[in-house]
């Protein structure tokens, strides 16, 4: 529809109807309700994502704390690319109408590919929400994984969905889709790599904690020691054993455990 918009020489047509001075004056009143549209749009948005209850939802994502450090909101940010969208696009045909472009069908062209730019602005908006989210909600699960090779993968989640976002965004902005499948493929195989190298003594220790989960060699109240480390054990996950003594907690990752073995005190 906004190809064939753009295609469509509509300010000649209107020319051709109207006089210059007309044209001149219609484009003046496009302008002026182009302002009033905009604020309204601006207005009606901000109204509707507060109760739809988008602030709640992006509640403590950096997005929303970098948008609050500028005097607005996300929903602040979505209605104003709203409205300047809106009043963009009666600019465009305000201009068309009065015949400033130097070339007939600049006007209709540009004003056709605004809705792509706003498209991809709010795609990119959303990617960086999401993976905002999805860090925080994948962080808050991994909580208790005490190991340091935990860490990485919110910030992955994250970034996985930003990317997408981004080749969305690209792709409104008419980036040659088999660029886009390169890109995509590249960066899946990076993630591939990268998780193999970052995530293996992850890997090996929800293995180890499998199988001591399964096997059970020793449960929770035992008194144990691994390599040098000696305690009662207070907790045992996929991940890593918890044992404690009168002085110290130590926090073992599964797959230590089971390469240096474990021995069980008995009184």
């Amino acid at each position: 529809m906004a190809l064939q918009f753009a295609q469509f020489n509509w300010p000649e047509w209107i020319r051709d109807i109207f006089s210059a001075e007309t044209a001149f004056w219609l484009s003046i009143a496009i302008l002026v309700g182009g302002a009033v549209l905009a604020y309204l749009i601006w207005k009606y948005v901000h109204v509707f994502l507060e109760n739809a209850g988008v602030p709640a939802a992006v509640e403590g994502t950096p997005f929303e704390r970098t948008a609050q450090g500028l005097g607005t909101s996300t929903a602040g940010i979505v209605a104003t690319l709203a409205a300047i969208f809106v009043y963009l696009t009666m600019l465009l045909i305000s201009l068309s109408v009065s015949n400033l472009f130097e070339s007939p069908s600049l006007g209709p062209r540009l004003t056709g590919y605004l809705p792509s730019i706003f498209v991809a602005a709010i795609a990119l908006m959303i990617g960086l929400i999401a993976g905002d989210k999805a860090r925080l909600s994948v962080s808050e699960r991994l909580r208790s994984i005490k190991m340091p090779e935990a860490s990485i993968i919110p910030e992955l989640v994250k970034y996985s969905i930003v990317y997408l976002a981004t080749l969305v965004a690209l792709g409104q902005l008419g980036i040659a889709t088999s660029a886009l499948l390169i890109l995509l493929g590249a960066y899946a195989l990076g993630i591939v790599v990268l998780a193999g190298l970052a995530l293996k003594d992850l890997l090996a220790a929800a293995a180890s904690g499998t199988y001591l989960v399964l096997t059970q060699p020793y449960g929770i109240g035992d008194e144990i020691q691994i390599e040098d480390k000696q305690g009662i054990v207070q907790e045992i996950d996929l991940f890593v054993t918890h044992i404690e003594n009168d002085e110290r907690e130590f926090i073992i990752p599964n797959q230590r455990v089971f390469r240096s073995g474990i021995v069980r005190i008995r009184d």
